[in-house]
């Protein structure tokens, strides 16, 4: 079939099969190196994020990379009942010097994530940030922001589908503002029934605040059973 140069661009590679297909494949058949790596190209439009999200892909690439789209193993994950809060970190949530805010400023909050981050490594190129802005402007996509003295200093941000939040990014200007941002969101996604946090990616940061590592099998059947196309309200 002939397809012309726009419909090339909606077209996915999938690397394991080695051809074309308009839908992702079943995530058992991600690469084990690099961990995870799933299809390339495509774009990055609200239906195709959504229904890469619903099965456990997501879009991670760099300024100049096709859209790479990764499903790894073992997955990262948190449940919002289970954050560990250290006692510095108790401490500094019980002396309320800060605000906590749910949607006031999600592209400032996008915008510090795609630049606060150290040797410039981030996956957070304009093309993801207007889709990710798209999102919230849907009503899938939230921000949690964390305020000292009327000024921002910290958040992050994720996607909402069902029970389930994906989280994307986060960033802080001072010591423990994102990790306070995280523990608001962990209580009401708690309050709401959330089942779990999906953190993509292991790092000591996120396991030392409770999150752990789980089979991607098993992180498919709770996406199966918790995760639909349902908006979240979260204020």
């Amino acid at each position: 079939m002939y397809h012309t140069k726009n419909s090339n661009k909606k077209l996915l590679y999938l690397v394991k099969e080695k051809r074309m297909a308009t839908d992702f494949p079943e995530i058992r058949d991600s690469l084990k190196n690099p961990n995870g790596l799933l299809a390339i190209g495509g774009t990055l439009t609200e239906e195709r994020l959504l229904a890469a999200y619903k099965k456990g892909i997501f879009p991670w690439f760099n300024e100049g990379q096709p859209t790479l789209w990764w499903s790894p193993n073992p997955r990262c994950v948190m449940k919002p009942d289970e954050i560990h809060i250290s006692h510095s970190l108790k401490k500094r949530l019980r002396k309320k010097d800060f605000e906590v805010t749910y949607n006031q400023n999600f592209k400032n909050v996008i915008n510090e994530c795609s630049i606060n981050r150290k040797n410039n490594d981030t996956w957070l190129t304009n093309s993801m940030k207007a889709a990710f802005i798209d999102l919230h402007n849907s009503g899938y996509a939230h921000s949690v922001e964390c305020w000292h003295n009327k000024k921002l200093i910290g958040g992050l941000y994720g996607i909402s589908m069902g029970k389930i939040f994906f989280g994307e990014s986060m960033f802080s200007k001072k010591s423990d503002a994102s990790k306070i941002a995280l523990v608001h969101l962990s209580y009401r996604l708690n309050e709401m029934k959330f089942e779990i946090i999906d953190c993509q990616i292991s790092s000591n940061h996120l396991l030392t605040l409770g999150a752990k590592l789980i089979k991607r099998e098993q992180f498919a059947k709770i996406l199966n059973k918790y995760c639909n196309y349902n908006k979240t309200i979260l204020k």
